[in-house]
């Protein structure tokens, strides 16, 4: 039985994920959605000529990241992200913080040497009542966890 005064039960409640903050260089960036935030670690099968057994070991390879999405809405007179996404030689840390109901930050992940693979605007429709939202796509090579 947990102790009365244990993190389980003091934290018993999940973290909402709608409030966050991306922090680009010395930027602050207000997104609507930030996606992809992933790390996989290729596998290795080995069976070497002389082993008895009939199964493969498995080690662990190298590391992918996937590439991280992020929207936000189009504001007027903002191109703050055009700017970012034209400098394609300059890699950057992002800290990308989840936020409690205090705007205290509860975790915190950073994509290291990260650019910006992809930008896309928002599509246009005369019969439309949706958000101008734009996309970028940030291709990065790490994901670390950095407070939770």
């Amino acid at each position: 039985m947990a102790e009365e005064n244990s993190q389980h039960t003091t934290n018993a409640w999940s973290e909402v994920k709608f409030s966050f903050q991306v922090k680009w260089a010395d930027i602050e960036f207000f997104f609507q959605e930030v996606t992809g935030l992933s790390a996989e670690t290729q596998i290795i099968e080995y069976r070497h000529g002389n082993s008895p057994g009939h199964a493969t070991v498995k080690m662990p390879g190298l590391q992918k990241f996937g590439n991280v999405t992020m929207k936000k809405g189009v504001l007027k007179g903002d191109a703050e992200l055009w700017k970012e996404y034209q400098q394609l030689n300059r890699r950057t840390n992002i800290t990308i913080n989840l936020l409690d109901e205090a705007h205290s930050v509860v975790m915190s992940w950073e994509l290291s040497n990260a650019f910006p693979a992809k930008i896309t605007t928002t599509d246009l429709k005369a019969d439309g009542n949706e958000v101008a939202v734009e996309t970028m796509e940030l291709a990065h090579e790490g994901l670390k966890l950095i407070k939770g």
